[in-house]
């Protein structure tokens, strides 16, 4: 069983900035892709940012030049630094992670959820 455990969310002003977290755990053999979602209330969950094993990165085109993803394989943990914040970026955030897991296979896994809320 693997897990992914997301901290870092909260209620900041508009233009601040806010860093997630994101923690895998478990039975893992090596982690492919980790990455962000998110949801916001009303709407499809959507793609904010995956960073694949080789160091590819990829964006949403909302969030280009203010979101910053990054990884750290060592402590399978996965970071967002989010700058510049709109009240549009307000959603809950998904961790999610591509797990080669101890039974050889590749499975795909998503955090719990951390609430990020944009207002003045």
């Amino acid at each position: 069983q693997v897990q992914l455990v997301e901290s870092g969310g909260g209620l900041v002003q508009p233009g601040g900035p806010l860093r997630l977290s994101c923690a895998a755990s478990g039975s893992i053999v090596s982690i492919n892709a980790m990455g962000w979602y998110r949801q916001a209330p009303g709407k499809q969950r959507e793609l904010v940012a995956t960073v694949i094993s080789g160091g590819r990165i990829n964006y949403a085109d909302s969030v280009k030049g203010r979101f910053t993803i990054s990884r750290d394989n060592a402590e399978k943990t996965v970071y967002l630094e989010m700058n510049s914040l709109k009240p549009e970026d307000t959603a809950v955030y998904y961790c999610n992670a591509d797990v080669l897991v101890g039974t050889w296979k590749l499975r795909n896994y998503w955090g719990q959820g951390t609430q990020v809320t944009v207002s003045a």
